[in-house]
């Protein structure tokens, strides 16, 4: 079993990281402040190739694999989790579908502008009343001659109003529920497609987060993503992957809490020392370490098996699911580390508390996680 990066993985790491900190961290503090998205910043990604990681150089990509991608959002997330996540909707949620299921029609009409970053893209699963219940969903599509029209409405969309194509899954059979899912590529200038409210978040609010509308929304029938009732199918198999991104958002938040509060540690003096000297707070340094190290080792394993070909759905789930318990422990424990200085917006480690939070929410709550780990250990016995 070899837990070395190969040499391509350790270049893009060093690459992501040298660019996080010299592009992406002077800013971060102030669009997190401002809720402002820089467009600016996903096109430097375009420009390293970030943006088609895992795609192959026929549509735009550069051939590398999943393991890489999970390594650059967990850079990015070490500075701005919530350009980590811009990186992690727009790679594995709106292109990975699309290179997994599409067309050949699909993939160079829209792949291609998606790896190479002159595309945004976003994925619309969740509703108003349909979250983990995701069968559930009210948002229909109904074929007119060679279109569908679609009517309903998605939230919680990351990338929203910034994004160009739109993964949106709608029912062309609600009383089939889950088998009446389909998916539906829709470019943000299709007539009938419209941008709701932008909310305002606790964390990650320099990710966009809106509501999408889609009023007699035509979208060609050449867009329908794989079969006509294949939806629901895709859109599950495309959380498991969407897991391995978020599971590496929370790995790099974690981090980013660990290295400040270390360095903090180093620096801050009381009763004539270092308060790293004081074992009350090494010994929280050591194991915030441990629990950040355990998150990635399980994170990178289920990224591998991706890149591999293997089965990953439980690996995901597990990966995601203590990676994001372990980013909110970290991080509350980064600010207890500070002190009354960690609760000020002076210092970084407010933000990485609020930020992730999120990773225990999205991409499957926690409680599905724990719901679909369980199922694994009764296999038919329940």
């Amino acid at each position: 079993m070899d837990f070395l990066l190969s040499e391509e993985q350790r270049v893009i790491q060093k690459t992501v990281r040298d660019f996080a900190q010299k592009e992406v961290a002077p800013s971060a503090a102030e669009r997190d402040e401002e809720e402002r998205f820089d467009r600016h910043l996903f096109t430097k990604m375009a420009e390293l190739g970030l943006t088609g990681i895992p795609w192959p150089e026929t549509y735009g990509g550069i051939g590398s694999d999943y393991l890489s991608y999970a390594i650059a959002v967990e850079e990015l997330s070490r500075v701005c989790a919530a350009t980590g996540v811009t990186l992690s909707a727009h790679l594995s949620l709106a292109s990975g579908p699309i290179f997994a299921f599409g067309t050949e029609y699909q993939k160079e009409t829209y792949l291609t502008g998606l790896a190479e970053g002159t595309k945004l893209g976003a994925y619309g699963l969740t509703e108003p009343g349909s979250g983990s219940d995701a069968a559930a969903m009210k948002t229909t599509a109904v074929k007119d001659g060679r279109h569908f029209v679609l009517n309903g409405s998605k939230v919680f969309i990351t990338n929203g109003g910034e994004a160009d194509i739109y993964l949106i899954f709608a029912s062309t059979s609600l009383e089939k529920k889950q088998r009446g899912v389909s998916a539906f590529i829709v470019e943000k200038d299709f007539p009938g497609f419209t941008i709701g409210k932008k909310e305002r978040k606790l964390g990650i609010r320099s990710s966009p987060t809106t509501e999408i509308r889609m009023n007699n929304c035509r979208v060609p029938e050449e867009n329908v993503l794989g079969n006509v009732g294949d939806g629901f199918k895709i859109a599950m198999q495309t959380l498991d992957g969407g897991r391995n991104g978020i599971a590496a958002q929370a790995v790099g938040i974690a981090q980013g809490a660990l290295d400040a509060a270390v360095q903090y540690a180093k620096e801050r003096k009381q009763f004539g020392k270092p308060i790293a000297k004081m074992q009350g707070i090494s010994f929280k340094l050591a194991d915030m370490a441990v629990k950040v190290e355990a998150a990635r080792l399980l994170t990178y394993q289920a990224a591998w098996r991706e890149s591999e070909g293997l089965s990953y759905g439980n690996e995901s789930a597990m990966s995601k699911l203590f990676a994001s318990d372990t980013a909110m422990e970290v991080t509350t424990e980064a600010v207890q580390v500070f002190g009354g200085y960690g609760y000020m917006k002076e210092y970084p480690v407010e933000r990485f508390m609020r930020d992730a939070k999120v990773t225990q929410l999205y991409e499957g709550t926690n409680e599905i996680l724990r719901s679909v780990i369980s199922k694994q250990l009764f296999p038919g016995d329940l």
